[in-house]
């Protein structure tokens, strides 16, 4: 007998715990170990390569402020899409999510390919090839789906496992800070080439930097599900953003004393290097096998995260009323759940490489998280001098949101100077969200 569902009535599951190891894993997906390479690449020298990762790592940690306050503020499911849709246009969030969704659809696949070509080495060499890899990561993703189809609280609990396990695993790696330091060549440390403007190399290499940091803003859609929002969304948001924030710099800095800056800029699994060099060959073998863990953790995560932003839709009506179907035992939304496992897993046969998604997503996610972040001042004019919010209130109002809201905005305009054809996709999909919200408002 099916278990009864219902549209609405979300139970409050989780902690302020549960909250930090949930953006814990939002944002250490796998970027921290394949991007620190495609930032080298970019930045051309230490000097930028270490700027752009303590700059990224700054203005991230702002944006976490913003976001603290307003989860603080707004608490409700898919609070990503409502907040935007209050303070701007229904249409406006609808183009944006509608967009977002499917790039964090290709977020989670590519997620999964990189710790499948991590994982496949050690698997049967039939696997080792691209298909292999694919057939890996949709396997994967998978797995994932039907351990959320269990329950919201059971994906909880899988997440503090996973997130756990994350910060140890990251924290041996951190040892190879003691690692003699790797030979260094005069002619790498040197500046930036002539032929490449110091602003440009900066601007390239933020892409990818905020892409390992970003996630974060995502706990926004878990507003009806967190206990006491007022505190503990907050509260989990900075335990888990200075929890990230302090492993990725020392990471960085282990990848560059133990590799050097050439052996971090040619090296396609950073991480497996890294262990290797400091543990020796069943170091790499243990940290392969680690990595792929943290893949699980983020796609479960985001599991999690995406389906309350549908609910959000279908609580104003633009997509079906199927979107908002919540099971009332599990607290699973069954149809949502598995539509967003068939957009992730169809990603991965048209981008099958984890370069082009990182840009394919960001294209939209800046704009997006810009988007959200400016909502701030639209619902702090509104109170008004009776403004009777009593949680957290973010500090340096109304210019450091300011600031953070242009530097995300000079980040999405890098995205299409840099690659402008990964951009387009993205922005396609921003487009057609047009057309398509007047066709479903025209059902309804």
């Amino acid at each position: 007998m099916p278990e009864p569902t219902q549209e609405t009535s979300i139970r409050p599951q989780i902690n302020a715990f549960d909250v930090a190891m949930i953006v814990i894993s939002l944002v250490i997906g796998v970027g921290i170990f394949r991007t620190p390479a495609i930032v080298a690449r970019q930045a051309g020298s230490p000097e930028i390569f270490f700027t752009a990762w303590v700059v990224g790592g700054l203005v991230s940690l702002l944006g976490a402020f913003v976001f603290a306050e307003i989860g603080s503020r707004h608490h409700f499911p898919g609070g990503f899409y409502k907040l935007i849709s209050e303070a701007f246009h229904p249409l406006y969030a609808f183009m944006i999510n509608w967009a977002l969704v499917l790039t964090y659809g290709a977020g989670m696949a590519g997620v999964a390919l990189l710790g499948c070509e991590y994982l496949n080495p050690l698997l049967p060499e039939a696997l080792h090839s691209q298909r292999g890899i694919q057939g890996s990561a949709a396997v994967t993703l998978l797995c994932f789906y039907v351990i959320n189809m269990l329950g919201i609280r059971a994906g909880s609990r899988t997440q503090n496992l996973l997130s756990g396990s994350k910060i140890v695993m990251m924290g041996v790696l951190c040892l190879g800070v003691f690692y003699p330091a790797a030979a260094v060549d005069p002619a790498v440390v040197a500046e930036v080439p002539a032929t490449t403007n110091w602003f440009t190399a900066f601007g390239a290499s933020l892409i990818a930097v905020f892409f390992s940091y970003g996630g974060y803003q995502n706990t926004l859609n878990f507003g009806a599900d967190i206990k006491d929002p007022v505190r503990n969304t907050p509260k989990g948001i900075f335990i888990g953003m200075f929890t990230v924030l302090g492993l990725y710099l020392v990471l960085n800095y282990t990848y560059y004393r133990a590799l050097g800056f050439e052996g971090l800029r040619s090296s396609n699994l950073i991480a497996a290097d890294l262990a290797r060099v400091v543990f020796g060959p069943w170091g790499e073998v243990f940290f392969s096998l680690a990595i792929f863990l943290s893949v699980l953790g983020f796609v479960n995560a985001m599991m999690l995260s995406i389906p309350r932003v549908y609910y959000a839709m279908a609580d104003d009506q633009i997509l079906p009323p199927i979107f908002k179907r919540i099971n009332a035992r599990t607290q699973t939304q069954e149809f949502t759940l598995t539509f967003l496992a068939a957009t992730s897993i169809g990603s991965l046969w048209f981008l099958d490489t984890f370069e082009a998604i990182v840009n394919y997503v960001m294209s939209i996610d800046s704009i997006a998280i810009a988007s959200a972040a400016a909502t701030l001042f639209i619902f702090r004019r509104r109170a008004g001098k009776d403004d009777t919010h009593r949680g957290f209130k973010i500090w340096g109002y109304p210019w450091l949101p300011a600031f953070f809201v242009l530097f995300l905005l000079v980040v999405a305009a890098n995205v299409i100077i840099t690659d402008p054809s990964s951009a387009l996709i993205g922005w396609l999909l921003f487009l057609g969200g047009a057309p398509l919200y007047w066709v479903l408002r025209g059902r309804k």
